[in-house]
């Protein structure tokens, strides 16, 4: 366990820090995958604290265009004024950008951000005619979670041969365990019977859930668990409700529940 504090802590298993690390000294772009809730928001907000830098996030969507990335006119005080969008400024400021579910990006977004990817490691701002290139103190990392997910885009390949890519799964049982009690500070036992009920839901496959239960997930029912709340009633919350909205999925996911806790 590396801590900075509750907050900020990271249970390195293999060689994520080594890995982050070495790209950040070399300026490539990492690409982070795996499925939700398995660490690797918290991988990247541990190393931007590890590492001194900003830390600019980015929620990718199908929503989100270019110039919410990169900047736009706004009109300020009867003037109009070019105001820098989140990539831009974390060029300008030497942060560490968090591209999230990049995936879901628009083709626009992943095009604009391909100079930025590569060895020019800068982007062109066409409204401003301004080209902004990054120092050695800036990186880019996005993630996403492939084939976890009905309906989510697979990244290309012409896209993924951009980054390092950093493959991430859930922890091992006792590690789990462990970052349990860590984080939320309950008793060994309780958090042996979240992580085993997580362990057991993650290999049922007849449970018909779209997504599996996260450690994320877990440490929320700690929470409730550690305040006073009934152990079954504070799984059935933070996690059968939570992973299904079927009501026959969650009646057998609610059983199933009842059966471990």
């Amino acid at each position: 366990m590396i801590n900075f504090g509750e907050q900020t802590s990271f249970l390195s298993l293999k060689n994520e820090v080594d890995v982050f690390t070495n790209c950040f000294k070399l300026g490539l772009p990492l690409l982070l995958k795996g499925p939700t809730g398995c660490g690797k928001s918290q991988l990247v907000e541990f190393m931007a604290k590890t590492l001194k830098r900003p830390l600019i996030k980015v929620a990718c969507n199908e929503d989100t265009n270019s110039s919410d990335l990169i900047g736009r006119f706004i009109l300020k005080g009867g003037e109009t004024v070019w105001q820098d969008g989140p990539v831009t400024r974390a060029v300008r400021t030497s942060s560490v950008l968090y591209l999230d579910e990049f995936a879901e990006a628009r083709e626009d977004v992943i095009v604009a951000l391909h100079p930025l990817s590569d060895h020019r490691r800068e982007i062109y701002i066409d409204k401003i005619n301004e080209v902004v290139k990054a120092d050695p103190q800036f990186m880019l990392v996005a993630s996403y979670n492939p084939g976890y997910q009905r309906g989510i885009r697979e990244l290309k390949p012409s896209t993924k041969q951009r980054f390092v890519c950093l493959q991430m799964n859930y922890l091992d049982l006792q590690n789990e365990i462990l970052l349990i009690c860590q984080r939320t500070g309950i008793d060994n036992k309780t958090s042996e019977r979240l992580a085993l009920l997580a362990q057991k839901i993650r290999e049922k496959e007849d449970l018909q859930v779209k997504e599996t239960v996260s450690t994320r997930l877990l440490i929320h029912a700690a929470l409730l668990i550690k305040n006073g709340m009934n152990p079954r009633l504070a799984c059935h919350l933070a996690i059968g409700e939570v992973l299904t909205d079927d009501p026959s999925v969650a009646r057998g996911l609610h059983d199933f529940i009842n059966l471990q806790i």
